[in-house]
């Protein structure tokens, strides 16, 4: 096998003086999962070149077959994507028998593989890794892989598919998927056969599977008006407009319209448009006619994010963002496991960030009444603490998110008596509910429907949802300094420890001002510090960000702001 690897290696040589990184990485926290383990631009700290992550995808198909070995055969998934990222940019993930996100020490691995600096070191780090791992290298290794539209797909594909050859690897090529389609791919295979057994592992079945949860869970309710989905010129285009063939008709439950479903051209992807256009722009595509009240909602490249939007009667841009989209859902969903008789036994969460609006949160603890915990930025951190509850909703405000049943509250639901034909009810939707989300990570089709499903029992439009709470005036910004490393944090990131003073003086600053809020954390990508701040009116938000920025510029030494 070595000399395979030598062979695979040197046919796809890594880029001299290039240190690849798995992203975001912060020094004052632990390792993040690699949403992008690497890619050809920015991160990659690279030009624009076309071959400047051939190596790495060669390298992690080792380690996904390493990976799939040390756990004795289960599936091990291989996502090529760049998510939100611009179209000439590529990256690639990895993901767990039950389609979570890679171990941490299996990041790290990766990475090192990745920059092993010739073939005949990628070959010995191969062998170490298997020795140190007591991994058998004659037991099976199963792999399944999947990509999204931009045009070095195919032939970073190739890539990996040396890789997995060289290692004897067994894989699966499902062509074209959203991320979260991978995700379920490798779900459904590695439960196939058990009574956890999570769907039929096809395109077919992920459809048929959501598609038939929305009609139970909608229980013949129909949300107002009709929908507008901007698929930012991504793979979530074409798979949308399958799924739709699974939906009640138009008629019946819900009229979808597609807007930026171009993948013929990839260099169009994210351009314009998608998730996080819509979320930073604060502002709906170019190519958006919505007329006032129009329900609208924006996908990411790899569609595992979705944002809702609409133009008021004003014609005022009103974003519906994660924060809301996860009030929406515990609100639904707390209610449904009171009508069903459950309240007494199964717990429902909310996890935020320190970015969440403080809105958000004071509606979630004072008017839903449920517990709310608070992580480190990072999708990784949010699930993990949703995996804690009994039932655990989180989002972040950039639109990616999911909702968590713990197999004791799955246990729980399935196996319920009902007292009344209002607990029956309630019941049925919250099993259809459970099917309707993809658990195993955040999906913006599924996360879609969920959100119609709600406003429609809910029978309620955008202006309504909209305005369950006022979302405090906040503002972002982000300071140079020389060295962030010096910025430590605690608190789930929300108080600095270090430099020295510096969090008494924001929080005197804090307590200037009506409802304020600020916090100040290192960037993961550069040498910066984030500062965010909120305050009852959009001058004290200024005037706090401000204020902190300085402060934090000052402690910093840095060379300004913006």
């Amino acid at each position: 096998m070595s000399d395979q690897i030598v062979a695979a290696a040197a046919k796809h040589p890594a880029p001299e003086g290039l240190q690849y990184t798995s992203g975001p990485r912060r020094e004052n926290a632990p390792p993040l999962p690699p949403s992008l383990l690497v890619t050809s631009t920015r991160r990659a700290h690279a030009d624009h070149r076309s071959d400047v992550l051939d190596s790495v995808l060669t390298r992690v198909g080792l380690v996904a077959a390493l990976r799939s070995r040390s756990l004795k055969g289960k599936w091990i998934g291989v996502m090529i994507t760049a998510s939100h990222n611009p179209p000439e940019d590529n990256g690639v993930k990895l993901v767990e028998p039950l389609g979570n996100m890679l171990q941490e020490e299996w990041e790290v691995l990766s990475t090192e593989m990745a920059n092993q600096p010739d073939p005949d070191h990628v070959a010995s780090f191969y062998r170490h890794l298997a020795t140190t791992r007591n991994i058998d290298l004659d037991s099976p290794a199963r792999v399944v892989v999947a990509r999204d539209t931009r045009a070095s797909g195919a032939r970073l594909l190739a890539c990996l598919q040396d890789g997995l050859k060289a290692a004897g690897a067994e894989f699966k090529d499902y062509g074209f998927l959203t991320t979260p389609q991978l995700h379920y791919m490798v779900r459904c295979l590695n439960t196939e056969g058990t009574k956890d057994q999570y769907g039929t592992p096809t395109e077919q079945g992920y459809y048929e599977k959501f598609g038939q949860a929305f009609k139970t869970a909608l229980k013949g309710k129909k949300p107002s008006g009709s929908l507008t989905v901007d698929c930012a010129n991504g793979v979530g285009g074409p798979k949308l407009a399958e799924l739709i063939k699974h939906l009640p008709s138009k008629e019946d439950a819900l009229e979808i319209h597609l807007l930026n479903d171009n993948v013929i051209k990839p260099e169009s992807l994210n351009v314009d448009c998608g998730a996080d256009f819509v979320k930073t722009n604060q502002r709906a595509p170019p190519s958006s006619k919505a007329g006032p009240n129009d329900r609208c909602c924006s996908l990411d490249g790899d569609a595992d994010r979705v944002v809702f939007y609409f133009k008021d009667a004003n014609s005022v841009f009103r974003l519906l963002d994660g924060d809301r989209i996860a009030t929406l859902v515990a609100s639904f969903l707390g209610d449904q496991v009171r009508l069903a008789g459950l309240a007494d036994s199964i717990n429902i969460g909310v996890v935020q960030t320190a970015y969440a609006n403080g809105a958000a949160t004071q509606y979630v603890e004072q008017h839903l009444k449920l517990k709310v915990d608070c992580t480190p930025t990072g999708v990784k951190h949010l699930h993990h603490a949703a995996e804690k509850l009994d039932i655990g909703v989180y989002f972040e405000a950039n639109g990616h998110g999911t909702v968590i049943f713990s197999n004791d509250t799955l246990d729980k639901i399935e196996k319920y008596e009902p007292k009344n034909p209002g607990q029956a009810e309630a019941l049925s939707i919250l099993r259809a509910c459970i099917d309707l989300i993809n658990q195993s990570v955040g999906d913006a089709l599924s996360d879609m429907l969920l959100v119609e499903v709600v406003l429609a029992h809910k029978a309620w439009g955008t202006q309504e949802w909209l305005s369950t709470y006022t979302d405090l005036p906040n503002r972002l910004l982000k300071v140079i300094v020389n060295d962030r490393n010096i910025f430590k944090t605690t608190d789930a990131e929300r108080k600095l420890t270090s430099p020295d003073g510096l969090q008494d003086k924001i929080d005197r600053e804090v307590q200037k001002v009506r409802q304020g809020r600020s916090f100040a954390r290192a960037s993961g990508t550069e040498d910066a510090v984030r500062v965010y701040a909120e305050a009852a009116t959009k001058a004290e938000a200024e005037d706090l960000a401000r204020k902190v920025a300085e402060l934090v510029k000052q402690a910093g030494s840095g060379s300004g702001s913006g």
